[in-house]
């Protein structure tokens, strides 16, 4: 038994843990307004007012209602493709739901995919894939003001600061451009965009007006936002019936020496054979190339991205996401034309 005395020290103790564990939490709120009189906000204010000829005082008060949001901050240190497995990552995005509504979407939206196509050389599945992956077919588009999302990772994330500082500097020229409100306009915690999930600067560079109504609308217009991911698509160099990703073996005594952990094409078909990489299909030598290993429960499983492989990437640079785009493009794929009447 412990003793009173002791039981109270232990009391003390413990209530002095949890005021202190209030206390702090109390010091690091969710959410804090942006002080637009810190340097480095004046410096952003400046550049633009003197690079675009916004008003000082129209982003000081604009810029006073943003927030920086810690669960964006917390987001950005443990994004999926960094924490999860391959097997673990397909399964979030290869459902039989997210199958069948792509399957869906493209029987609802036929013609206006076919005229993309032949218009940009990018296969259907593959628009309707980058879809399902980034929003479900446009059905979650993103929960955060893009305002906050792109200020927090602007002003309070340094190890891209700068990159999301252009980003802000992107969408705030974009409100002006388009009838986008800096105050409502939603959507993910990295500040994209639309059903596609543009960020400000790809929107503007790749975004398409394809029913020329004089906007390029990527929330509820689908000849806009199909156009959109197949212009940039063919922009980043998309080779329309290009292999995008295939299935090898490797040579065991090789293994060790292959780097499966690529982020560009350092490899050709060639050379990947000198390595010990099997092909179980033809392709041409000089194929630029990259070799990927496929996490399984109980083994690695290898494959070899080619060049429309890393134009997918250029979408989201993380190999994962682009075996999930190429293989959910696939069963769509497979399934709108096994439900299609033979004959």
């Amino acid at each position: 038994m412990i003793p009173t005395v002791a039981r109270t020290a232990l009391r003390t103790l413990i209530t002095g843990l949890i005021v202190t564990a209030v206390v702090r939490a109390d010091e690091q709120p969710e959410s804090v307004s942006i002080d637009p009189s810190r340097p480095e906000v004046q410096t952003f204010i400046e550049r633009m007012r003197t690079a675009h000829g916004f008003s000082s005082e129209e982003l000081t008060q604009l810029l006073g209602q943003a927030k920086t949001q810690q669960s964006i901050l917390d987001a950005m240190s443990k994004p999926a493709e960094r924490t999860l497995l391959w097997y673990e990552y397909r399964a979030r995005f290869l459902t039989e739901q997210r199958i069948a509504e792509g399957a869906q979407f493209w029987i609802e939206h036929r013609e206006l995919l076919d005229e993309t196509a032949v218009r940009y050389g990018v296969a259907p599945q593959y628009l309707i894939a980058i879809l399902g992956v980034e929003t479900s077919y446009g059905r979650i588009t993103g929960r955060y003001r893009v305002l906050d999302a792109l200020s927090t990772l602007a002003f309070d994330f340094s190890p891209r600061s700068s990159y999301f500082t252009s980003e802000l500097e992107q969408f705030l020229v974009l409100t002006h451009e388009e009838p986008v409100d800096p105050l409502t306009t939603l959507g993910s915690y990295a500040g994209a965009m639309g059903a596609p999930q543009f960020m400000p600067g790809s929107l503007r560079r790749y975004a398409v007006d394809a029913d020329a109504d004089g906007k390029r609308d990527l929330w509820t217009d689908w000849a806009d936002v199909l156009a959109s991911v197949a212009n940039y698509f063919r922009a980043h160099g998309w080779q329309p019936n290009g292999v995008v990703v295939t299935d090898v073996d490797i040579d065991q005594q090789h293994a060790s020496n292959l780097d499966s952990r690529p982020t560009t094409l350092t490899e050709t078909v060639a050379s990947l054979r000198t390595k010990g990489v099997v092909f179980k299909e033809s392709l041409p030598d000089d194929a630029p190339a990259m070799l990927i290993a496929a996490d399984e429960p109980n083994e690695i499983r290898f494959r070899v991205g080619l060049n429309n492989f890393y134009v997918i990437t250029r979408y989201n640079r993380s190999p994962l996401y682009a075996m999930a785009v190429n293989d959910l493009a696939n069963l769509i794929l497979e399934r709108v034309f096994s439900d299609e009447p033979q004959g």
